[in-house]
């Protein structure tokens, strides 16, 4: 059954929170820079996610921990400067909040006075409770994200679903709740069972946005570079290809270069 939605000139936290009390569901994908934040913001997206996978997509990096806070605030100062109406939202990057709740508030309102980012995103429950509640309380909204977390990739050694036995699940299920009860806005779930994620979300007020977490939460996030077909090597069961980019793109640059070779390019036309 489809859901009218609200004409949003702008999206805010509250805003994500209406949408999951109206049974709207929420659009989010991530982007790393002005030209592509510019397209994806125009296209209606309502959350964009500077997400640590730029350390993947933008910079070849086998995992998300090698980027760094200052590249951080490189990619999410590009983007808001791009974003008229999504949410901007931006990951604390792998060391930079983990283990000292001040160097998670010093990280995060770097971020917030450098880039101009709406709020950030941490990997984690309850071991980061006081991180995530000493940037709170300096007013900083902060979205959660549970179930696989790649900053932990050599902790679990491998991407493989999570949460499927029951202690696992269980504790993800108290990590959402005590999320909500300190004050997150929003959650992310990755690559858990699509029956425990829709339990979560049905569980606690604040929306839950799902990536390989199935259809029954509140909204859904994917990387742009994989959903337009940028990158082709990543093929998860939870990804859809909506555009073939890296077929048609060296199809394209291909041609460039047999034009510039064969004096084709430029022409006539094309020259002073």
């Amino acid at each position: 059954m489809s859901v009218a939605k609200k004409d949003y000139k702008r999206i805010t936290t509250r805003s994500l929170i209406e949408m999951k009390a109206n049974g709207e569901k929420i659009s989010m994908l991530t982007a790393y820079d002005y030209t592509m934040a510019k397209i994806v913001d125009s296209a209606g997206v309502d959350v964009i996610l500077v997400g640590d996978s730029a350390s993947n997509v933008m910079a070849g990096h086998e995992t998300t921990l090698p980027i760094t806070l200052d590249q951080m605030i490189y990619h999410a100062s590009s983007v808001v400067r791009a974003a008229e109406r999504a949410l901007v939202v931006v990951d604390l990057p792998f060391g930079s909040y983990q283990s000292d709740p001040r160097e998670a508030l010093r990280s995060s309102i770097r971020i917030m006075k450098e880039s101009g980012g709406h709020a950030v995103k941490l990997e984690g429950g309850k071991e980061i409770k006081e991180s995530i509640k000493k940037i709170l309380h300096a007013g900083i909204p902060v979205m959660g994200h549970l179930g696989l977390t790649p900053q932990s990739i050599y902790k679990f050694g491998t991407y493989t679903v999570r949460a499927k036995e029951e202690t696992e699940a269980e504790k993800l299920i108290e990590d959402a709740k005590m999320l909500e009860k300190i004050g997150c806005f929003a959650l992310v779930l990755e690559k858990i069972p699509a029956a425990l994620a829709q339990k979560v979300a049905e569980s606690i007020s604040i929306p839950v946005i799902g990536i390989g977490a199935g259809g029954g939460v509140d909204g859904q996030v994917l990387v742009l570079h994989d959903m337009i077909g940028m990158t082709h090597e990543f093929s998860p069961r939870f990804l859809r290809r909506y555009m073939n980019l890296y077929e048609d793109m060296t199809k394209a640059i291909g041609q460039y270069v047999d034009d510039v070779k064969s004096t084709d390019f430029p022409n006539a036309n094309e020259q002073y």
